[in-house]
């Protein structure tokens, strides 16, 4: 990999490029295979958790929590029959690389990142390196999703990600199988005999999209109109006292136990108060406003905005409590407070990925430099129209270690991945 200059999609977004991928352990590698089924389920245990609440089974709060902020038509399409059982096809964790093994602090029903990790994916298996879910696993795994080819709707929003989607859908009509296209999500007229289309715009953006309200009961759409999937909320909601027999019911007993030893404890951020002899779990405070005096040293948690937002993407919605000054955290909290009715924010406590070597090409010199950093791993899983899922590819993220959120940006590493030997 001696090219750095020939490294695409660098005109809108810029980021390092490595000579190569990065080393996984094989006991990693083996859980990364193995984990897109236990995400689908978790994914399946939520949307029937939320009928379940919207029906009146199980308690209403579940589902006005998880609507907040929501137009009342999207709220009756998530609902609708038509999109009973209807789950995201791609599905993407954030994990963590820690001492403890793997945490994971977001699950992303509209990942961006396929393309860029379709490109490396086959850069460095032309290298010869055997690539984390194959050469073209992401072609593969994206084709799948609408085997008969179709359309990709791309936001004004997430115009970023436009020059890696446009390399995807040319490598997919290469491929043959079916057309693909993409077009603009602001411009596209809904109407019959649409073709299938692949969504690459979130829903809190809805009012620039003209269509939105023709495309919501669409069930061949994915990922469909069901913002619950775009919440936060339920990576804190697993941790929920209330609803531990519930989840008990929903997720089987394996599944379960593995997303709780991937999820770090969280909490909704709800200002009701307590009753003045009860505390909040492993915090141990009779309300929010106590934790801003929290020392430094007791603020190792994260403040997240759940979804629905322009902030709920990129980390611009995410505060470290030991990363910012006592007043930044007290201003946190009290705006999560605040904004509970309509834009419910979540705490997670915090998890520290381990540090890694890897070298990078220096972008003004083309000098190979070595990075001191940390990892976040994004792996691609597949859903099949029989519910199979398959990873499709891992996308590495690598920031200097001084960094506490780890996204891309300028002077992150991103790379694909491949087992040590």
């Amino acid at each position: 990999m001696s090219n750095a200059a020939a490294v695409g999609f660098r005109q809108s977004r810029g980021w390092l490029f490595s000579p190569e991928p990065l080393r996984l352990a094989k006991a990693d590698v083996a859980q990364l295979e193995r984990l897109g089924h236990p995400l689908r389920m978790f994914q399946q245990g939520c949307d029937r958790i939320y009928r379940r609440s919207v029906k009146g089974s199980l308690p209403g709060w579940i589902a006005q929590l998880l609507d907040a902020g929501k137009p009342s038509w999207l709220v009756e399409a998530q609902r609708s029959d038509a999109l009973r059982d209807v789950a995201p096809r791609v599905i993407r964790p954030d994990l963590l690389l820690t001492a403890d093994g793997f945490a994971l602090t977001e699950l992303d029903a509209v990942p961006g990142g396929m393309g860029i990790t379709g490109w490396l994916s086959r850069r460095y298996g032309e290298e010869g390196y055997e690539i984390l879910g194959g050469n073209s696993g992401m072609l593969e795994g994206f084709r799948s999703l609408l085997p008969e080819g179709g359309e990709v709707l791309v936001s004004e929003e997430a115009a970023d990600y436009r020059l890696e989607m446009e390399w995807l859908v040319k490598e997919l009509n290469l491929l043959g199988g079916g057309r693909w296209g993409m077009q603009s999500a602001e411009k596209f007229k809904a109407g019959n005999g649409d073709p299938a289309l692949y969504r690459f715009f979130e829903l809190f953006d809805w009012e620039s999209i003209p269509a939105a309200q023709a495309l919501a009961p669409r069930p061949d759409l994915t990922p469909p109109f069901k913002p619950h999937f775009e919440e936060k909320l339920w990576l804190a909601l697993l941790w929920s006292p209330t609803l531990r027999e519930v989840w008990e019911s929903e997720v089987r007993g394996n599944h379960l136990r593995r997303m709780r030893e991937l999820l770090p404890y969280g909490w909704v951020v709800d200002p009701a108060p307590l009753p003045p002899h009860a505390a909040l779990p492993r915090l141990e405070v009779n309300s929010w406003s106590q934790l801003a005096d929290f020392s430094q040293k007791q603020r190792r948690l994260v403040l997240k905005v759940s979804g629905f937002s322009e902030l709920a993407w990129g980390s611009r919605g995410v505060v470290i409590g030991h990363d910012v000054s006592q007043e930044e955290w007290a201003a946190a909290l009290e705006r999560a407070c605040r904004e509970f009715d309509l834009q419910p924010w979540i705490m997670q406590e915090f998890r520290e990925a381990s540090l890694v070597e890897h070298p990078y090409y220096d972008p003004r010199t083309g000098a190979v430099e070595m990075m001191r950093g940390r990892v976040r791993l994004c792996p691609y899983y597949f859903v099949s129209e029989e519910g199979k899922s398959r990873l499709g590819g891992c996308l590495a993220t690598i920031v200097p270690a001084d960094k506490k959120k780890i996204h891309g940006m300028s002077d992150a590493i991103l790379t694909a991945c491949v087992t040590e030997t």
